[in-house]
């Protein structure tokens, strides 16, 4: 499923009004980029965020579904485009229900008409299969906001497999935080990409 049609990008957006890439200001797209990868970006620039929601959390919000997620942002420039292309992985475990479950898809900066115009990447699922924005809360920490999004579990990745995960109360908003790259190989599939991320 994931592989076999490509949507258009303007579909990313789920909840939010927000203008696409080219009503965002490069400086900003720029600052924002700086500070999403840590520095200026390379030939290709990874980011990595985490969170493994404790008990004591999960208490407090007894509706949500997730208890793990794991999320992978990459930059790659593309010399022969003149731009740079943005991706995503996101894994997650579910708090009551066996699995290690992924999506990806591609990003493209946005702005955030309802927050004063803050720059996020909007990220979105092929075949309109919904998708996350991203937000920096600070230097450390990420902001995944999310309607629905489709997901496969990690040893099925074919239509049989594909399912959605829907916000619900204490789903829509994850915080997650900065965390070393090879906290997130495990969601590349790609050989040649995993050696190189593991060099970085």
């Amino acid at each position: 499923m994931k592989y076999a049609c490509i949507a258009a990008l303007a579909s990313i957006v789920g909840a939010h009004a927000c203008h696409a890439q080219e009503g965002v200001d490069k400086t900003k797209a720029t600052a924002f980029d700086a500070r999403m990868f840590g520095g200026p970006l390379s030939q290709k620039t990874y980011a990595c965020f985490v969170r493994r929601y404790d008990a004591s959390h999960l208490a407090q919000h007894p509706k949500q579904k997730v208890s793990a997620m794991k999320l992978l942002v990459t930059a790659e420039d593309a010399p022969e485009d003149k731009t740079v292309n943005y991706s995503f992985r996101l894994g997650f475990k579910y708090r009551h229900r066996a699995g290690n479950f992924d999506s990806s898809g591609y990003c493209n900066h946005i702005v955030a008409e309802n927050t004063g115009g803050e720059i996020r990447l909007g990220c979105g699922v092929d075949c309109e299969g919904g998708g996350i924005e991203v937000a920096l809360k600070d230097d450390k920490s990420a902001l995944i906001r999310l309607e629905r999004i489709r997901i496969w579990e990690r040893d099925k990745p074919d239509d049989d497999a594909s399912n959605d995960l829907v916000a619900g109360a204490d789903d829509k908003i994850f915080r997650v935080d900065r965390a070393d790259l090879h906290e997130c190989s495990e969601l590349v599939t790609d050989r040649k990409e995993l050696a190189a991320l593991r060099h970085k």
